[in-house]
């Protein structure tokens, strides 16, 4: 069924030519009533070849632009209803490595994006995080965290505009650009791959997956959740050996900033956390958070959402066919 929410609306997705941007953009354009959808991004050359997906398509328009710059976003967000932020620096090694780049990007951006939000009137903003944003150990986690509770507090900041924002909290996406599914398929030939830890386990999901999920949460957000999926874990040795049968296992070690295992709720989070059946939602923990009857129960003292300890475990022929191998 196809999301209400977007019907004549202006839809603005910064990070807009990115493996997520990409295949959301398309969503909208093929799947609902969506008036007008603009793509905010850095590279001009990607957006050229976006463009040419889109032969004569008269409500798609791009605007070259960074999040860090507080102007642009302004002139961007003009007439904008809904915003789904999915600009950032992500990768862990060249975060640790260019830690101010991440903090100017993840962090202040998150706050430009904040400001021209409110000063625009748009309606709702859904930010994009990261299981690495729990309880985080590397740069890149902590500059996500930072930025989640900028959108959750940013709620406070609307005072009477209508402005609401929220967050979606998930894992790993398969495919997407750097992720380790094409990593493994591009050294297939070599027989041979690299794993940092035989026990290492990761949450997984799907760009569709992902997109549909930001989409339900636009349509169920009040503004100040923190809404994560409930997603399979697999092994990454496990995941290797799916992709490449025959391939030999090279154990390299943990990378500086990696985990074992990964966390999308924390113990400490989930005081607030309400099980919806099929995702979660972790409230605020703020005095303007009304409080709602929300359709959900209260997890049990103790909880938290780890990776190793999921009971939603990925078979291969599971695994194959999200790749869409079957």
């Amino acid at each position: 069924m196809s999301p209400k929410i977007f019907d004549g609306n202006s839809v603005l997705v910064t990070g807009g030519t990115g493996s997520f941007g990409k295949a959301f953009v398309r969503f909208l354009l093929e799947k609902t009533g969506v008036r007008r959808v603009a793509v905010f991004s850095r590279d001009e050359l990607k957006q050229y070849e976006m463009q040419q997906q889109y032969p004569g398509e008269d409500r798609l328009r791009f605007f070259i632009g960074d999040v860090r710059e507080p102007g642009r976003l302004h002139r961007a967000f003009d007439g904008v209803d809904i915003v789904v932020h999915a600009a950032a620096l992500k990768h862990i090694t060249a975060a640790e490595y260019n830690p101010i780049e991440a903090v100017r990007t993840n962090i202040h951006g998150a706050e430009n994006i904040i400001n021209a939000a409110i000063d625009n009137s748009v309606q709702r903003v859904i930010a994009l995080s990261t299981d690495k944003a729990s309880s985080p150990i590397n740069l890149y986690g902590a500059t996500k965290l930072v930025s989640d509770k900028l959108f959750v507090a940013g709620n406070a900041y609307s005072g009477s505009r209508k402005t609401r924002m929220s967050v979606v909290r998930y894992g790993n996406v398969m495919g997407s650009r750097g992720s380790v599914v094409p990593r493994f398929k591009q050294l297939a030939a070599s027989g041979k791959l690299p794993i940092t830890d035989e026990d290492m386990t990761r949450f997984w999901i799907t760009l569709d997956q992902g997109v549909k999920f930001v989409c339900d949460s636009l349509e169920r957000m009040h503004g100040g959740e923190i809404f994560v999926p409930k997603l399979p874990s697999m092994r990454i040795v496990d995941l290797a050996t799916t992709i490449v049968p025959d391939a030999e296992i090279e154990i390299i070690g943990i990378r500086p900033g990696e985990k074992l295992h990964e966390e999308m709720i924390s113990e400490a989070d989930a005081r607030r956390t309400l099980d919806m059946g099929d995702y979660y939602v972790i409230e605020p923990e703020m005095e303007w958070w009304p409080k709602r009857q929300l359709n959900g129960k209260r997890v049990l003292e103790g909880f938290s959402y780890h990776s190793d300890t999921n009971d939603w475990w990925l078979t291969p022929d599971e695994l194959r066919r999200m790749l869409g191998e079957e």
